[in-house]
């Protein structure tokens, strides 16, 4: 059975950092692209990036791009967010994600309907 398992979440003040992390586990991690979501309160869910089972292709959200920064280890099951320059609308709950079988990257790594597996989520709190 596939887990994902979501960590690194908290409350900053703006302009801080904060590292997302999620291990997996139940399948083999290196051969799915992952990616992370968030959802503000009252709000839809949103793509924030992806990074291919390889590492050798990254997407971002615009509004993260600069700031963020998704990587993963393969040998570790695990896929990072590095969050910096914090801001009070980075605020959501932050989910990562598993790819379908079969995903076509570099046409659906933003539709969260192609992502089969989640996490549970992580609480990001940014204060002004």
């Amino acid at each position: 059975q596939v887990q994902l398992v979501e960590s690194g979440g908290g409350l900053v003040q703006a302009g801080g950092s904060l590292r997302l992390s999620c291990a997996a586990s139940g399948r083999t991690f290196s051969n799915y692209a992952m990616g992370w979501f968030r959802q503000a309160p009252g709000k839809e869910r949103e793509f924030v990036a992806a990074i291919r089972g390889s590492g050798d292709s990254i997407y971002y959200t615009d509004s993260v791009k600069g700031r963020f920064t998704i990587s993963r280890d393969n040998a570790k099951n695990t896929v990072y967010l590095q969050m910096n320059s914090l801001k009070p609308e980075d605020t959501a709950v932050y989910y990562c994600a598993s790819s379908c079988p079969g995903f076509k990257y570099y046409t659906n790594y933003a539709k969260s309907r192609e992502y089969d597996y989640w996490g549970q989520g992580t609480q990001v709190t940014v204060s002004s």
